[in-house]
């Protein structure tokens, strides 16, 4: 019999000792599987503790674990066979590991699972980063955008190999991801001039889809234009929900002034995800717009972004 062999099947016999019983010391543990060396038993319990299969609570007399969900009867084949066989970076052919495929390639060849490997880098004992690449690519299949908004905890069960660091590079790797999109949808957009009402709408899908997709609440920014039409910059006005009374006209036209801005783009979003304007939405427009001809800067739209798509307010009044 290999030592892979006999290697599982003291984690088989540690499980049909312990499983049973809902709680117990790290003692209790040790008697129950006295055939079981003591080293054995305690780095067994402390990677069903790290993996969140176990729970761990110390006390000044002693340790006590107890199965995570005690009404579940445990199935630990899964566990069993990763501690065993794992699945490590190295035993891969060196032009299959992905950041030797990033390097040689480039990362737009790689797919989801392999970029998520290379920025958790570090596997755990019984799981490689590529395994828990993998896992999170194949939990996130159809909604990779919910990634970002994934607590530390919440990819933890999905991979034990999710610490603090890997969560910490995923996250930093996502923002700057949106933030070099971002520049690159303000750069191409700053070379064209907005001329018509679907332009507007195009220019403030590609600006503001994370405020579309992910506001949690409602935000007014405009867009200062200059003669020709062309985007000079944005400006967050207002956070909270959109009144009339609350959007001054001072507030909103300071930043287009200092732009030398000689017209300006209204927007904000709809968290609730649908775009159709309210009676204070119309309100808002319609007070800026004669604020604006005073000012001698056009209001050309006014634009509501919403995840399941945008409106523009000139158009449907």
């Amino acid at each position: 019999m290999g030592e892979s062999e006999k290697r599982k099947q003291r984690f088989q016999r540690l499980f049909q000792r312990l499983s049973p019983i809902s709680a117990f010391s790290k003692q209790q543990a040790r008697e129950s599987c006295s055939d079981l060396s003591p080293h054995f038993v305690a780095m067994a319990l402390k990677d069903l503790v790290r993996e969140g299969i176990l729970d761990r609570y110390e006390t000044s007399e002693q340790e006590t674990f107890a199965w995570r969900n005690a009404q579940v009867r445990v199935d630990p084949s899964h566990w069993i066979e990763r501690q065993v066989s794992g699945s490590q970076v190295m035993a891969q052919p060196q032009q299959e590991r992905p950041r030797e495929r990033l390097l040689a390639h480039g990362a737009e060849q790689l797919n989801d699972a392999e970029l998520l490997a290379i920025l958790i880098r570090v596997g755990v004992k019984g799981e490689s980063a590529i395994e828990a690449g993998r896992r999170l690519a194949n939990s996130y299949a159809e909604k990779l955008s919910d990634l970002r908004r994934s607590g530390k905890e919440e990819l933890r069960r999905v991979s034990p190999a999710v610490t603090v660091t890997s969560y910490a590079a995923i996250m930093a790797g996502i923002e700057l991801g949106r933030r070099v999109a971002r520049h690159e949808q303000l750069h191409r957009a700053s070379h064209s001039p907005i001329t018509s009402t679907h332009m507007a709408v195009q220019y403030c899908n590609d600006v503001f889809s994370g405020l579309a997709i992910s506001g949690v609440q409602e935000e007014f920014h405009i867009v200062t234009l200059s003669t020709k039409h062309l985007p000079i910059n944005t400006h967050l006005i207002t956070r909270g929900t959109l009144d009339a009374s609350l959007v001054h006209p001072r507030e909103v036209f300071r930043p287009a002034i200092r732009d030398s801005a000689s017209a300006v783009i209204l927007v904000h979003n709809h968290p609730s995800g649908d775009a159709s304007p309210s009676r204070e939405d119309l309100q808002v427009t319609d007070r800026l717009t004669e604020a604006g001809k005073l000012l001698g800067i056009s209001v050309l739209d006014h634009i509501v972004v919403a995840s399941e798509g945008s409106i523009s307010i000139r158009e449907t009044s």
